[in-house]
């Protein structure tokens, strides 16, 4: 036995009974039968137990009203929910009243008690006891005041409990890799390894060594062994972000290391197990890119296990002046100065095109540019009519290792007819200018990378500085 693990399992269909006990006693573990929920109860009375295993559905009593009964007496046992396909609202919802997993049929003995084992090891045992003394586990790092928003935000806590896969998607800029650091920081892997890899930013050779590392000489330039990200995980998260950039042929090989929790190292000769939990992000419809074959079903099934859609910023413009806030707080500290009711105004009407990241870069360019006074609408250097930059765009001068505002203001002024080329260069040495040539500094002004900046410089052919 399994150290004496005692199981409960409720389910009113006898081959699903059947397969169940099967696959647990082949495991060790030590297995009794309820028909259904009641008789479950009863056992519960009578007996302990280190888990219970129930279906949803239940004639009499269903798996959700057992696990609010366990609720009210004041249960500590794990509670394990099976599924059908399909109803992830009733998965989120056993989780919100205290479900330690659930699984969706259909499913392999495998899957079963890789969960099984997951729910009763002393890590996950240890951490729902932790969670229980504290009403507020983790603090939120997501800074939202809308409804919507705290939905999904109650969801990803919830599901944060299992290791089931989720898929965050929404446009660039919402924020999907902070809900992605959420979920982990919200599970009982939050001391383990979160890394994060983005798919988009190396083609399919190098990005396959990235994610399954590869052995010496496993090709030109292999010169040492590597780990892959999935092994640097082990135990932890995996995000793989801008997930639908992937190619079909590596999409095929990632499929495998989701359903068999192994590994296999370019040129290597066996593979290696990894327990991790996956998390992925996309700014694309992959519903859609499985229709036009450009992404494999079977791995968007995968990965669609708990779907949350994170809604752009101009659906939630209540959230504007609470972030804009957080920023200010975060560039300026305490020293933050109050918004005008006019300039809050200016704000929530803007329509927010790069959604929260475009936000905080506007916030930090009006931190800097403002001078530690209340920030003007033309600090923001937001765009006019939400559709191109504004037709006249203040850039105050800038003393080195201080901002003031210099008696002279220069102005960047954008004609009918003039080139995005021509307006993106003017902008930037207008920039550069008011900086003294403080190349990092213009680069935090204009939200680019310095290495960008100091190749749209080259391409100028700008030499100062």
């Amino acid at each position: 036995m399994k150290a004496e693990k005692h199981i409960l399992v409720a389910d009113d269909d006898q081959q699903m009974q059947l397969a169940l006990k099967t696959a647990l006693q082949r495991n060790g573990y030590e297995v009794e039968i309820a028909a259904n929920g009641k008789l479950a109860l009863e056992k519960l009375a009578s007996k302990s137990y280190n888990l219970v295993i129930s279906d949803q559905r239940m004639p009499e009593m269903t798996g959700q009203d057992l696990l609010a009964a366990m609720q009210e007496q004041k249960s500590t046992i794990p509670f394990i929910m099976i599924t059908a396909h399909g109803t992830i609202d009733q998965a989120v919802k056993a989780m919100q009243l205290g479900a330690a997993d659930f699984i969706t049929k259909p499913f392999s003995a495998e899957d079963l008690i890789h969960i099984v084992e997951r729910v009763l090891s002393p890590e996950s045992i240890a951490f729902r006891e932790s969670a229980k003394k504290t009403q507020n586990k983790h603090e939120r790092t997501i800074v939202t005041n809308d409804p919507r928003m705290i939905k999904i935000l109650e969801t990803a806590e919830a599901v944060a409990k299992s290791d089931a896969t989720v898929l965050i998607q929404g446009e660039s800029g919402t924020g999907k890799e902070g809900m992605a650091r959420f979920v982990h920081s919200s599970s009982p892997r939050a001391k383990q390894p979160f890394v994060a890899v983005n798919c988009a930013a190396l083609p399919e050779n190098l990005l396959e060594s990235e994610l399954f590392g590869h052995e010496k000489g496993a090709f030109t330039g292999a010169q040492t062994v590597k780990q892959g990200k999935f092994e640097l995980a082990h135990g932890g998260t995996i995000l793989l972000d801008e997930i639908s950039e992937m190619d079909l042929g590596l999409q095929a090989k990632l499929l495998r290391v989701l359903q068999e929790h192994e590994v296999d190292r370019v040129g290597g000769s066996e593979p290696l197990n990894v327990d991790v939990r996956v998390l992925a992000t996309t700014n694309r419809s992959l519903s859609q890119m499985v229709a036009e074959g450009k992404f494999r079903e079977d791995l968007f099934y995968r990965l669609n296990v708990i779907p949350l859609t994170l809604p752009p910023l101009r659906e939630r413009k209540g959230d504007v002046k609470l972030l804009v806030e957080h920023f200010m707080r975060q560039f300026l500290g305490s020293k933050a100065p109050a918004l005008t009711s006019h300039v809050l105004s200016e704000l929530e009407g803007y329509e927010w095109p790069g959604n929260v990241r475009e936000l905080q870069n506007a916030v930090q360019r009006a931190s800097i540019l403002s001078a530690g006074d209340s920030p003007k609408r033309s600090h923001f250097l937001l765009q006019e009519g939400q559709s191109g930059l504004s037709a006249q765009i203040e850039v105050e001068s800038v003393e080195q290792g201080e901002m003031e505002v210099g008696a002279e203001a220069a102005e960047l002024r954008i004609r009918s007819g003039m080139t995005v080329h021509e307006m993106e260069k003017n902008l930037i040495l207008e920039t550069l200018k008011s900086t003294n040539e403080n190349r990092t500094q213009a680069a935090k002004l204009l939200g680019i990378s310095i290495r960008t900046l100091r190749n749209k410089l080259n391409e100028y052919g700008y030499s100062k500085g």
